[in-house]
């Protein structure tokens, strides 16, 4: 894709995800699945120390407020074609928002 195409994209998705959020409460129990289904393998390989949680607790964290973190979950859902809708990268912000980075 290419990055002209790609910011475009990412702005419909922030834009709609922000739509979808507005109105639908996040599933936390469907984002603590998806992540394990589809985020945890990953970072776990990543931290190169089979763990996937290190990647949200780590003290050099990318993800410094919660748009953010939106935005870092919607860019792995994208650059990795999870195949996520909207309001699962929802939930799975809502998740590790809960989990691990509890901003406001």
């Amino acid at each position: 894709m290419k990055l002209p195409l790609l910011k475009l994209f990412l702005a419909l998705s922030a834009l709609f995800g922000a739509h979808v959020s507005a109105y639908a409460t996040p599933d936390v129990v469907n984002g603590k699945k998806i992540d394990q289904q589809k985020c945890y393998t990953c970072h776990a390989k990543k931290s190169g120390f089979g763990n996937g949680d290190m990647i949200y607790t780590r003290g050099d964290s990318k993800v410094k407020d919660l748009q953010n973190l939106k935005s870092m979950v919607a860019m792995c859902n994208t650059e990795l074609r999870l195949d996520l809708f909207p309001e699962d990268e929802a939930d799975v912000a809502a998740f590790l928002n809960k989990q691990f980075y509890k901003f406001k």
